[in-house]
């Protein structure tokens, strides 16, 4: 997910924020009432969404799941957040809040890319709105600064299974949608900072 931005305080309804995002030039998302927009993404960022992208597509040709990319908003609950997710794959017939066919209503899968800023979001109210979403079974998060991901699984209405993938000769799997990742693939050309090494002592 790109960083939110300072919004002001106005409340707007869901569909005084559709008016306005589909004439608007830049994205913005709508929680609760309050239209955030979005700040653009680091190098890092683009070059896994790349890659992330162009890997889902091709596993899931001739497959019955689809990918939709970034430009797709996602519905969570009774009209309370529209969010873009940075990769989202359903799973069946693809359902929309309206003839636009701009904004999903039924993903099966997320994937959300993690930044210092947006962390937390994804972690927390985004990941939360994704959940009341009857259709939504699995949860990706991704590391920017190392090959590191994340995979939530449901278990049960109230129960997540959290699995963690790490090194780039790792392979994350995904049963929900018969996908595979590799990390290799998935980080490639990805430059990770090097760690500070602290001189020993003399």
């Amino acid at each position: 997910m790109v960083a939110p931005l300072k919004t002001d305080q106005k409340h707007y309804t869901a569909e005084e924020y559709l008016e306005l995002e589909r004439a608007a030039e830049f994205k913005s998302e709508f929680w609760n009432g309050q239209i955030v927009a979005m700040s653009g993404g680091s190098r890092e960022y683009s070059t896994i969404i790349v890659n992330l992208t162009a890997e889902v597509g091709t596993q899931l040709k001739g497959k019955p799941c689809r990918a939709f990319s970034n430009d797709t908003k996602v519905r969570t609950g009774p009209l309370t957040l529209f969010v873009y997710p940075d990769l989202s794959v359903v799973c069946g017939e693809p359902r929309f809040h309206d003839e636009q066919g701009d904004v999903l209503l039924n993903p099966t899968l997320v994937f959300e890319v993690l930044s210092p800023s947006t962390e937390a979001v994804d972690r927390g109210k985004k990941f939360e709105g994704y959940r009341r979403i009857a259709s939504f079974t699995d949860y990706v998060l991704i590391a920017q600064d190392e090959p590191y991901i994340e995979h939530y699984s449901r278990q049960s209405e109230t129960q997540w299974l959290l699995t963690t993938i790490t090194g780039l000769d790792a392979s994350l799997s995904l049963p929900a949608i018969g996908c595979t990742l590799a990390l290799a693939e998935i980080y490639d050309r990805v430059e990770f900072a090097q760690p500070s090494i602290k001189p020993e002592p003399e």
